[in-house]
């Protein structure tokens, strides 16, 4: 079935198309909150493409699954698909799709699965550095203060998000700082940051060799950042904001000529302290409708054969 073999072939080419477009353009840093976008409607597009297919060469197979998908649809339709001319492909087609599915679901449950573990054991750590005192009582709020020498701060992601500093950081860092920080955190929460962490660590993790999910996962940790360094500058400045990123990672060695796994961090700094200039209001505008549309290409493709039929 030809529309099957359209669809397969329209989600190879978005998923070596885009991300070779998205790293040769020069926005993406600029408004990182519209390549977020961006980067989730090109992933949703190459999965949409997937389960279409999957579902058509499943109906061209089975009998009974062509009876649930074409179940509201008139018999001119059905015969558009041409369904009972699929090779013996179509079920093989259907079961390693369907396969691929569920694995990419197994990967997501075991990310998130992990992650509340991680939560969970970071909670705990914090009830054994910051234990109540007698007579307290647990209030569960937003800021959590604990004793430590290296300066560090970070968010605990859930339905009720807290941010955890350590007294060096508070040391370190002065006034609007601390504020730019706390801002900071509080986009990666409001934004839900977490969620597309997880969701592009389980495509990453389940398909190590599909390289477009790969940079989906690494585009998803840098964008994140960067969307809510422009989150805390924004209310706070963008020289207040670099400030509070170098005291705050000046001494894990970041910015020296080794590499760590905070690398980024200096071109975090050096993007807040000469920031480019934002894109056009209009010129977002068309860049987030266009990725919008993306989406919908797949869906479009698969009801050509259903629309000649009833136009």
């Amino acid at each position: 079935m030809m529309v099957s073999a359209t669809l397969l072939l329209l989600g190879a080419l978005t998923a070596v198309v885009a991300p070779r477009l998205l790293a040769r353009a020069d926005w993406p840093d600029r408004e990182p909150v519209v390549a977020l976008w961006v980067w989730q409607c090109a992933v949703a597009a190459v999965l949409l493409c997937c389960a279409l297919s999957m579902a058509l060469s499943a109906a061209a197979a089975w009998q009974a699954v062509r009876g649930h998908v074409f179940a509201p649809a008139p018999r001119g339709v059905v015969d558009a698909y041409a369904l009972g001319a699929a090779g013996p492909w179509a079920a093989t087609t259907a079961v390693l799709l369907a396969s691929g599915g569920l694995w990419s679901l197994a990967m997501l449950v075991r990310e998130v699965v992990w992650a509340r573990e991680r939560r969970r054991g970071r909670r705990t750590e914090l009830l054994v550095r910051a234990p109540l005192l007698p007579g307290e009582e647990p209030t569960g709020g937003p800021l959590v203060v604990l004793e430590g020498e290296r300066p560090d701060a970070w968010c605990l992601p859930g339905a009720a998000p807290r941010l955890v500093i350590t007294t060096a950081a508070l040391r370190r860092l002065k006034g609007r700082q601390l504020d730019a920080l706390l801002a900071h955190e509080q986009g990666h929460a409001q934004a839900r940051h977490d969620w597309l962490l997880h969701c592009s660590s389980a495509l990453a993790a389940g398909f190590p060799q599909v390289p477009v999910f790969a940079a989906f996962r690494d585009e998803m940790h840098r964008l994140v950042e960067l969307a809510a360094d422009d989150m805390a500058s924004r209310r706070f400045g963008r020289l207040t904001t670099a400030l509070a990123l170098v005291e705050l990672n000046e001494e894990r060695g970041v910015f020296g000529p080794c590499p760590t796994p905070q690398a980024h961090v200096p071109q975090r700094v050096h993007r807040l302290l000469t920031p480019p200039d934002r894109l056009p209001a209009l010129r977002r505008l068309r860049l987030t409708a266009a990725a919008s549309l993306v989406p919908v290409v797949p869906v479009l493709v698969a009801l050509v054969p259903a629309l000649r039929a009833l136009g």
